[in-house]
């Protein structure tokens, strides 16, 4: 009976890999082989090396200013948004009236698509802005507050929902253990519930740090990287110089596969560094 299944695996695999290589592998491969090249279309590509990756170091600001601001915007909001869900979560999992109905409430904005939030929250943040006479785009400092606000009003919902389930997932044991030998409510969070937390906090970390580099309709809607590119982050800066420069498609297309390999390289340190500290039940 097994070896008949064995015969057909691939037959089932079969639509899986073909949906994979026709909307993955092979443009991925595409977009790096024209990363090296000036093209229009893809039927026009002139091989032209490594110049478009110089060109997008050196003949573009932009594309620093961007990763930096990404950057500083990414460790802002993975801190935020880890510790105000850390905390929700926390406060939800210990019995309190109406707990079910504040998690719905939490979890929801995650739902709403990324451009609408951005309009959304453009609008009320300018709304209150507009009391000091200036705007979201009067100030970097203004639009970076703002993507920070949204990107936690989003994300803390979801990364809640993660940590309540990594908390009920504690054996009750560990804690009363914890307690009968002495150990304050502080000292059983540090040396019991986030070490066997961890494992929360690695997929919470991930999804937090992958999403605020990759943030494009957000940042687009929000602030559109004014006033003068200074809130432009890394997608936005992408998408401008592809479909908003002429001739400049190659140092788009090199800019994305930069752009691939440090959110890769980011992610992958990070798993490295917040796996390592995982404790075994």
């Amino acid at each position: 009976m097994q070896r008949n299944v064995r015969k057909y695996v691939w037959l089932f695999l079969l639509p899986t890999l073909i949906a994979f290589l026709i909307s993955f592998l092979i443009p991925f491969l595409a977009g790096i082989y024209l990363s090296f090249t000036e093209f229009t279309t893809v039927t026009d590509a002139t091989w032209v090396g490594l110049q478009n990756y110089v060109r997008a170091f050196t003949e573009d600001r932009d594309f620093l200013n961007a990763f930096w601001f990404t950057l500083k915007f990414t460790i802002v909001s993975v801190l935020s948004v880890n510790l105000l869900a850390f905390i929700l979560a926390f406060l939800l999992t210990k019995g309190l009236r109406g707990t079910n109905f504040f998690r719905t409430v939490f979890f929801v904005p995650n739902l709403i698509g990324g451009i609408v939030l951005g309009y959304i929250w453009q609008l009320i943040i300018n709304g209150i802005l507009s009391g000091m006479g200036v705007d979201l785009t009067y100030s970097a400092t203004y639009g970076f507050w703002g993507l920070v606000v949204l990107m936690n009003w989003q994300m803390i919902g979801y990364m809640m929902i993660i940590y309540v389930a990594g908390l009920q997932n504690i054996p009750t044991e560990m804690q009363e253990v914890a307690a009968i030998d002495g150990a304050g409510g502080l000292q059983t969070l540090r040396h019991v519930t986030l070490p066997l937390l961890m494992p929360s906090i690695t997929i919470c970390t991930f999804l937090t740090l992958t999403n605020s580099f990759k943030m494009f309709d957000q940042n687009l809607a929000l602030t559109a990287g004014a006033p003068g590119k200074e809130t432009q982050m890394l997608a936005l800066d992408i998408y401008n110089t592809f479909y908003g420069s002429i001739g400049q498609e190659g140092v788009g297309q090199a800019k994305a596969v930069i752009f691939f390999l440090l959110v890769a390289a980011f992610a992958l340190i990070q798993l490295r560094v917040t796996k390592s500290r995982e404790a075994d039940l």
